[in-house]
């Protein structure tokens, strides 16, 4: 009978973890939603380059385009909130107010003791994209397809050089229009 009563206790305590792990997952879309609309993204969907998030958020992966000829030559890094990688895995897609940075940089290269090697240099631009599963900012060219799109670079990162979505950003973003316009192939943290 012992052995009953501790199966049942066991199992209304997963039972409330549970309930518990989705009130934190709740919690953490908040805690998104606060950082990122009125301190990320202003009242009028002007969308600014976080700080720090090299330190603070989640590395999703990289790519390297090597070719000098290529337009996006460089090392690209991608990064985003921890809450929203925890959201992705759990839902397969990203909370509104997810804040996606890509980062390109130069590609530097020389003989080091293991051989011809490249390594990521100084930076020279990032894209931001901002979920907005909410269609705020309609009318602005830099809310388009439930992201908000912005381009910056290094010799100026304040200042948003982007023309909007269609102009600047939808001509690379095409191919990945079925996953809600991100490449999450080349993401290993996204995977569970």
């Amino acid at each position: 009978m012992n052995y009953i009563k501790l199966i049942f206790t066991v199992a209304l305590g997963l039972a409330s973890l549970n309930g518990h792990a989705e009130d934190l997952k709740s919690a953490d879309s908040a805690t998104i939603l606060t950082r990122t609309f009125g301190t990320l993204v202003d009242q009028n969907g002007n969308i600014k380059l976080p700080s720090n998030f090299r330190q603070d958020w989640s590395h999703l992966g990289s790519w390297a385009v090597l070719d000098s000829k290529a337009p996006g030559h460089g090392f690209h890094d991608v990064y985003t909130q921890k809450e929203a990688v925890d959201a992705f895995r759990s839902t397969g897609k990203f909370p509104d107010g997810t804040v996606l940075v890509k980062e390109v940089r130069t590609v530097e290269e020389g003989v080091q003791t293991t051989g011809q090697a490249q390594w990521a240099g100084s930076p020279k631009i990032w894209f931001v994209m901002v979920k907005n599963e909410k269609d705020r900012f309609q009318g602005n060219d830099h809310w388009q397809e439930g992201w908000g799109w912005a381009l910056y670079e290094a010799k100026n990162p304040s200042n948003n050089i982007s023309k909007g979505f269609r102009s600047t950003c939808m001509g690379c973003h095409v191919p990945a229009k079925q996953t809600d316009w991100v490449f999450t192939k080349g993401y290993p943290t996204l995977s569970k």
